[in-house]
């Protein structure tokens, strides 16, 4: 219903910064430097093809510096608003104000979606007032988050399961309410899932509210690479597919995860937004403070695109940087989330001309922050301009995506030659590439698999990608995968292919989970899940993408094999009846290790070795793990052990072996006899046991 009166205002206030609810209405606030003149727009309806009132800013009453504000009585929480903003059209010169384009809040709460959406609406000359976003009033303060904070699990004691909210429950077989299917209100029924499956976070595909039409025509953007605002919740991810309705259920799906045990991480974009580059569409930053918010060419009116997606945000900017830090605290403070995955945080190390900087005060900035203290901070350290600073990332509390020992890690086990000594140092925290730091073992987190890229089952299914459903000629995608298909491109009916896929995919399943480090899993890759071969799959909201609820049935062997693993990982002591809730990593990490070939002590490290070994000693058990990434049967000579002091070896992992005997809780592995111990090509093994009458 539209409202017949004009609703009173008055001069309002700078601070805070977006929609702030007040006693008797609500106080607007934006940056607009060189703006000559803003326009709030209030809206009885998304829809509407004009707005019910339009306030104009006085520069005399309603500025205050480079801020416009402006307090509306008589308004509240639901209200649909947006900004016109007056001022030179002068790419050249870094200025591309259009009074006729409706524009986003860049602090919205909220974003309401018209039925008939247009980004081209966006991009072509002339209004757009009807087909476009629009922000809305939001209290993030009306929630009972029923004693819910942050977990703050220790590093050490995490195991990252890397998802996207639409595509786990969106397909059919999920069993998911069918209302509820790929929102954050279907994630929460399959938690049980994800608690049996033994991970304890979930990392989140980017969920800050995105442009869906962001690719290539008649697809959408689906893993959701490109923000149009940095506080609200993607919309479409809830089942009310409104603006209030969209927090509370994203806040519902926090607080049901944390009681589960499982801690929130949000992969966040804070490198470019999805205004593009200069043939985009203008939804916002670019028409409020386009030479603020962006890193322009020396011809201004281009963008700098270290993001490879047409813009890159000005982060160490003095505006860029408060957004990005306000953002990150209320997601923290109004949203209980447990940490962030930064995608290609390289850039947030570039100054305000591109150049990388030795301590860029953004990054600082999030290292320091109190607010932020405690929470996870997880870098992609590298970009698409060509920095790349794994090992060498600023701050004391960032982590990295380690992209080398997914690298090597692939390369070992497809057998590739020289990469031995590299593993060894992957399996051990990488001291090559952080020892220099003298930092912990978790500084790093250990992936063979992403969202981009192939996913697991595909890495050992296919040699090349397969992208042409992407609509780009198979142009996209990393064309360098350090994949094998095991002798056959794509699905086979041939057993031995099978049976060879399945053995690498634990040989790598292995070395990811029990390697010194935070490991992340890929959704799905407990479960093979296939992509068919496309390795790029950032724009198929379809089955290509989607979990498949059919493959833990299908592929229950490989699922039982992860669950196993997590268990062995976290709870040491529940798997070999040790005294002490230990983890893997603690023994490992507090133990002595001594390092194998075929024969005891003597690690073959040259460019023709395809295996290594080891024993990790403990006080209370010993491990000794062989590695045979070549393509014949090897046999390993195995570590005498004083009868008196520990058991016999048993056998806890062979992934030579068919479910269940791959792998074996320890009271039913079998013993090992003799002490030499016959590993089968291209697999891993792990042999424990455990000192005789320890009581503590």
């Amino acid at each position: 219903m539209s409202h017949q009166q004009p609703y009173s205002h008055h001069s309002g206030l700078s601070y805070p910064l977006g929609a702030t609810i007040q006693p008797d209405g609500v106080n607007f606030s934006i940056y607009a430097r060189r703006a000559t003149g803003i326009d709030l727009l209030l809206f009885d309806h998304v829809d509407a093809p004009t707005p019910s009132q339009v306030i104009p800013l006085d520069p005399q009453h309603n500025r205050t510096h480079d801020y416009w504000h402006v307090a509306v009585a008589g308004i509240g929480p639901g209200q649909i608003y947006a900004y016109h903003a007056h001022g030179p059209w002068h790419p050249d010169a870094g200025l591309r104000f259009d009074h006729h384009k409706v524009l986003l809040d860049p602090y919205s709460r909220g974003v309401a979606m018209p039925s008939h959406y247009d980004r081209e609406a966006a991009v072509n000359p002339g209004n757009n007032t009807g087909v476009a976003l629009k922000s809305v009033v939001i209290d993030p303060r009306v929630y009972d988050w029923e004693g819910d904070r942050p977990l703050h699990r220790p590093y050490a004691e995490t195991i990252i399961y890397e998802m996207h909210v639409r595509g786990f429950t969106r397909h059919p077989s999920s069993g998911v309410t069918p209302e509820r299917r790929g929102t954050y209100a279907g994630l929460v029924e399959k938690i049980p899932y994800l608690q049996a499956l033994g991970i304890t976070a979930v990392e989140l595909l980017p969920i800050f509210q995105f442009d869906p039409l962001d690719a290539p025509r008649g697809r959408v953007n689906y893993w959701g690479y490109s923000p149009m605002t940095f506080f609200a919740p993607h919309i479409q991810y809830s089942v009310s597919q409104d603006a209030q309705g969209a927090l509370d259920e994203f806040r519902d799906m926090v607080k049901a995860l944390h009681r589960a045990g499982i801690e929130v991480i949000l992969d966040v974009v804070y490198n470019h937004t999805a205004e593009g580059s200069h043939l985009g569409p203008t939804f916002c930053y670019r028409g409020l403070a386009n030479d603020d918010y962006y890193i322009l060419e020396k011809n201004q009116a281009l963008y700098a695109n270290y993001s490879g997606t047409g813009n890159t945000l000005n982060g160490n900017n003095t505006i860029v940087r408060r957004m990005i830090l306000d953002s990150l605290r209320y997601w923290v403070r109004e949203m209980h989330v447990d940490g962030f995955r930064f995608d290609l945080a390289s850039i947030l190390s570039r100054d305000e001309q591109g150049a990388p900087m030795l301590n860029p005060p953004v990054l600082w900035d999030i290292d320091k922050d109190p607010v932020l203290a405690g929470a996870k901070l997880i870098a992609e350290a590298w970009d698409a301009g060509g920095l790349y600073q794994v090992g060498n990332f600023i701050g004391d509390y960032w982590k990295e995506w380690n992209g080398r020992f997914r690298d090597d890690v692939r390369a070992f086990v497809k057998s590739d030659p020289g990469m031995t000594e590299a593993v060894a140092s992957r399996f051990f925290a990488s001291p090559d590439i952080y020892g220099h730091k003298g930092r912990e073992p978790e500084q790093n987190i250990n992936f063979i698999t992403c969202h981009d890229g192939f996913t697991l089952n595909d890495l050992v299914s296919y040699n090349d990608k397969h992208n042409l459903a992407n609509g780009e000629q198979n142009r996209d995608g990393e064309a360098h995968n350090l994949s094998w298909n095991c002798g056959w491109e794509g699905p086979s009916a041939d057993p031995a292919i099978e049976r060879l896929r399945q053995r690498q995919i634990k040989n790598l399943l292995t070395i990811n989970l029990l390697a010194l480090g935070v490991p992340m899993l890929s959704m799905g890759d407990e479960v093979r899940r296939t992509q068919f071969g496309n390795n790029n799959a950032y724009c198929q909201d379809n089955e290509v993408s989607w979990f498949d609820w059919t493959a833990p049935e299908r592929h229950g062997d490989i699922l039982r094999f992860v669950q196993k693993l997590n268990r062995l990982r976290l709870h040491l002591d529940a798997v070999i009846e040790g005294p002490h809730h230990l983890n893997l990593w603690q023994l490992l990490h507090s133990t002595r290790v001594q390092w194998h070939g075929v024969k005891l002590n003597q690690p073959d490290t040259s460019y023709t070795s395809h295996s290594l070994a080891l024993t990790a000693w403990g006080r209370w058990a010993v491990f000794h793990m062989i590695f045979n990434a070549y393509w014949e049967p090897l046999s390993f000579e195995v570590p005498a052990l004083p009868s008196v002091q520990h058991s016999d070896w048993r056998r806890i992992i062979d992934t030579a072996l068919d479910s269940p005997l791959d792998f074996c809780e320890f009271p039913e592995a079998p013993t090992l006899s003799g002490q030499l111990y016959r590993a089968e090509a291209r697999s891993v093994v792990v042999l424990a046991c455990r000192r005789v009458g320890e009581s503590d």
